[in-house]
């Protein structure tokens, strides 16, 4: 029984210490380390993730407003510098409204809103050739409830970038 019980510690600890370099199978080659910039992930300055979620995709808007306030214009400046660094992408710019309202009326703010933005991304210098819009209006809620919290969330542009020649 001892024996038995000496080989189940001897194969644990070899199993364990076979478990000490995390990146013995990485075949990205270079041994690149901890701290790498991985290509298309958010630790990538050109990479869709990164413009998502590190810059910001979306912003938003006051009740019936298309309005850009403070917080939008930074947001949006960030995103011009982005798509003026990486040429190799355009962007659909979605308007968005709350639940509120016609659907004709929603739709038409949407529409509204995504050409503030779009308008505000050519004046930084991006290239209007590289810029659709599409409104979207009430169809496409990221909360629904009928409430302030939701309607705010609702109220917004989205800006979804594409390698260029792609549609989203």
């Amino acid at each position: 029984m001892k024996h038995i019980t000496k080989v189940a510690f001897v194969v644990l600890a070899l199993g364990a210490s076979a478990c000490t370099n995390a990146g013995r199978f990485d075949n990205a080659g270079g041994g690149a380390g901890a701290g790498a910039v991985v290509p298309g992930s958010v630790s990538d300055p050109t990479s869709p993730a990164y413009f998502q979620q590190t810059i910001g995709d979306r912003i938003l808007f006051e009740v019936d407003q298309a309005t850009l306030n403070d917080a939008a214009r930074d947001v949006l400046a960030q995103q011009a510098t982005w798509l003026m660094a990486n040429g190799a992408f355009t962007a659909i710019i979605e308007g968005h409204a709350d639940e509120q309202g016609t659907r004709e009326y929603n739709l038409a703010l949407g529409a509204r809103r995504a050409s503030a933005v779009q308008n505000y991304l050519i004046e930084r210098g991006v290239a209007a050739s590289r810029l659709r819009t599409v409104s979207y209006g009430k169809e496409r809620p990221i909360e629904i409830c009928s409430d302030e919290a939701c309607y705010s969330l609702n109220r917004r542009s989205v800006t979804v970038i594409s390698a260029a020649g792609l549609t989203s």
